[in-house]
């Protein structure tokens, strides 16, 4: 219980994560500090945080419980399907666009698998966050992170609604975009995010203007068909709007392709067996597709 609040500083979220009730930590917490007689946690209505003694004692218990639940992840070895939980994070457009439907079919393959995936746009650490993997561009991945290609390469798309380039005009030249209203999309960090070209070799990019700031790119999607502004968005977000004429692309001889996603995860000197199948099955599924 100590290990699973120090992990989220909340209450609600160890309860969560151990199947209790944010009561039955208070308790189990309370007993332990009084079995210790030191505060190990200092508490408010709004917020929970390790007290000097607390994350004392945290940094020396925590890698002794890592090699329990090692040692106990070793007898998977001894099943014919990995057993247990796998927990990933991953951006709000790397789940819908490759994370879940690959998990989905993960889950057929390994049914004794619980797994949670985290949707947040926000880098976090994985480690004291406590989740197993994962999923970003791989340009933001750590340098020290093992990292797996996941799903093909992506293409960006500037895109807009029909009525909304009858109302203005159709872009010919990236810098036209200055004077249109376009769709901004602010990262978690509060920047926004300054629109990427690529035409012969020759690499820049646009700082667009826009009365509608969103951040989500599902969101600028809906916006987009509302005919709100321009969007940049990714082939695999518009191809069926645009298979049905719901969006016209703009600039295509400009749009860059990325190296697309990447599940990561820290170098362990054991790998847990779940998501050991996990990256096993991704290599597998990446072999096919290629």
């Amino acid at each position: 219980m100590f290990l699973a609040v120090a992990r989220h500083r909340s209450f609600r979220r160890a309860a969560d994560e151990l199947g209790c009730t944010p009561s039955a930590i208070s308790h189990g917490l309370r007993a332990l500090e009084e079995r210790l007689q030191i505060r190990l946690l200092n508490r408010t209505t709004r917020s929970v945080a390790l007290t000097e003694a607390g994350q004392r004692l945290h940094d020396r218990i925590e890698p002794a419980f890592r090699d329990i639940n090692d040692a106990l992840d070793d007898l998977n070895i001894y099943r014919d399907q990995p057993v247990g939980s796998l927990r990933l994070n991953a951006a709000h457009l790397a789940t819908q666009m490759v994370l879940l439907p690959l998990a989905l079919r993960f889950m057929q393959q390994h049914p004794q698998v619980t797994l949670e995936i985290i949707a947040d746009n926000a880098l976090v650490d994985m480690v004291s966050e406590g989740f197993d993997a994962g999923v970003r561009f791989g340009e933001v991945i750590a340098q020290d992170m093992i990292a797996v290609p996941i799903g093909p390469r992506q293409r960006s798309a500037v895109v807009a609604a029909p009525e909304f380039l009858a109302r203005h005009f159709t872009p010919s030249a990236p810098e036209e975009l200055r004077t249109l209203p376009c769709l901004q999309l602010r990262f978690a960090s509060g920047r926004l995010y300054d629109w990427e070209f690529e035409r012969g070799g020759i690499e820049f990019q646009v700082a667009v203007q826009g009365s509608l700031i969103l951040g989500d790119q599902g969101h600028i999607l809906q916006a987009a068909l509302a005919g709100m502004g321009v969007a940049y968005l990714f082939e695999m977000q518009v191809e069926q709007h645009l298979a049905a004429s719901r969006l016209v692309r703009v600039l295509e001889d400009w749009c860059p392709y990325y190296p697309g996603f990447h599940l990561y995860y820290p170098s362990r000197r054991q790998m847990p067996a779940t998501l050991r199948a996990f990256v096993d099955f991704v290599r597998g599924e990446r072999t096919v597709s290629t």
